[in-house]
């Protein structure tokens, strides 16, 4: 693993998995109408943030611009899951706000 992006790596990837989680238990919720923009916004994250990590394992000369946009895709995800009381939007919120801080420190 490339040491220089390693705690971005294991942000981005617990992230990955915090988003995947929230997506299918907002599935499971019974006003999923409810949910629709959480689960947009999950699955918008999810891959966002599984492109980074290859985009970092590969030191791509793009990284810095792909962690920027990662940054602000968790930003908005963990805006959105942050108004939802259920459990696994708050720790999605809370593993999107930490991808996000972990990305801009990455690339400033």
């Amino acid at each position: 693993m490339n040491t220089k992006y390693e705690e971005c790596i294991k942000a981005c990837l617990e992230c990955l998995e915090a988003c995947n989680h929230c997506y299918d238990a907002c599935l499971k919720e019974d006003h999923v109408k409810m949910m629709a923009g959480c689960i947009r916004l999950d699955r918008e994250c999810a891959d966002i943030c599984a492109y980074a990590v290859q985009a970092m394992t590969r030191n791509s000369p793009f990284v810095q611009e792909i962690c920027k946009l990662c940054a602000q895709i968790c930003d908005a995800c963990g805006e959105e899951c942050a108004k939802h009381d259920h459990e696994h939007c708050q720790k999605c919120a809370e593993s999107c706000r930490k991808c996000a801080e972990i990305c801009r420190q990455m690339i400033a």
